[in-house]
């Protein structure tokens, strides 16, 4: 498993909220759902996306922006239009003046907007949950990265477009993976066409030693690991692999490992059952006690308080088509 693979292998989406909007200018939506990674894509037309306290970016047809953090933006069709809706969290949508949006009508399954007639249709896919594995890759981004069509190489945008009018059995389940794909293909783009602000853990997965001194990690983090177990692996001697190691990926391998088994424990703790014993095990500890201090270290709290408060269905009360018949009620306004 490489780097980027292994970091985004925690928590994929679940239920996510997607919606494809369809709208003629005027429009603009005033986004405060505090949600802490959406992807925007524009299937035909342009939009204008605005961050607070940020540089705004024109999308054209085939262009991605990924918006993490919980900051407000702007999605419009020109930067000087005036907000005509407000989605706050749980994508409740509200007038500017905080007038409920009610109504019942829309444009078909996860669609809403002025008409069909529109002259831009735009994906919106939000995920209400990101792992800690994924954060340590979203954390390296701004609050708003665009990546350009001409980077993606697969015609991603398309396939989602053609897929999320649909109503079939497990299609939920389709979007959610195709939503994945596409953010990893962003990520990718992105860290690509950035290497003066590609983290050094992510181009470490291109050096001969470290790069796989880290699949071996990822790929076992039950293993008791010391030192000496990747640098044997590697060909070099413990004095020599810490230190390649740590001008590599500017931390020491056992302080990776360290940081790297809690966040892996918090994606099992969200996503399964299994009880904390069984997480330990999982990703390296030797009892539930051990995670249990390794993890109030990370996080500042036990796993079962993590547990309790962070599984997704906490977030994802409503659902994603109530949201989309509650954005519906923009036409009738």
């Amino acid at each position: 498993m490489d780097t980027l693979a292994g970091l985004l292998d925690g928590p994929r989406a679940r239920g996510a909220f997607l919606l494809r909007s369809i709208l003629e200018p005027p429009w603009s939506l005033r986004i405060q759902d505090r949600a802490p990674l959406t992807l925007v894509a524009v299937v035909r037309g342009s939009a204008w996306v605005l961050p607070d306290g940020g540089e705004p970016a024109l999308l054209e047809p085939g262009d991605v922006a990924v918006v993490r953090d919980p900051g407000h933006y702007t999605v419009a069709d020109d930067p000087g239009t005036p907000w005509q809706v407000v989605i706050h969290p749980g994508q409740r949508c509200t007038s500017p003046n905080g007038t409920p949006l009610d109504g019942l009508s829309d444009l078909g399954v996860r669609t809403w907007g002025t008409g069909r007639a529109g002259t831009t249709t735009l994906l919106t896919g939000t995920y209400q949950v990101v792992g800690e594995v994924s954060d340590r890759v979203l954390t390296e981004l701004p609050d708003l990265a665009v990546v350009r069509h001409e980077s993606l190489d697969a015609p991603l945008i398309d396939l989602l477009a053609a897929e999320i009018g649909k109503n079939a059995p497990g299609q939920e389940t389709v979007l959610d993976r195709l939503l994945d794909l596409l953010l990893i293909a962003a990520l990718r783009a992105w860290f690509a066409g950035s290497p003066d602000r590609t983290p050094a853990w992510y181009s470490a997965q291109c050096d001969e030693v470290v790069g796989q001194a880290l699949q071996l990690i990822h790929d076992a983090p039950a293993e008791q690991w010391t030192v000496a177990g990747p640098a044997a692996r590697c060909g070099l001697s413990r004095a020599g692999f810490a230190r390649r190691f740590t001008e590599v990926v500017g931390e020491p391998p056992m302080t990776y490992l360290t940081s790297w088994r809690p966040a892996l424990a918090a994606d099992l703790l969200r996503e399964s059952d299994a009880t904390i014993g069984a997480v330990a095990r999982q990703v390296g500890y030797g009892s539930a006690f051990a995670l249990s201090n390794a993890f109030k270290r990370r996080f500042g709290t036990s796993p079962q308080e993590y547990r309790r408060h962070d599984r997704p269905e906490s977030l994802l009360a409503g659902g994603a088509q109530g949201a989309v018949r509650q954005l519906a009620g923009v036409q009738a306004q």
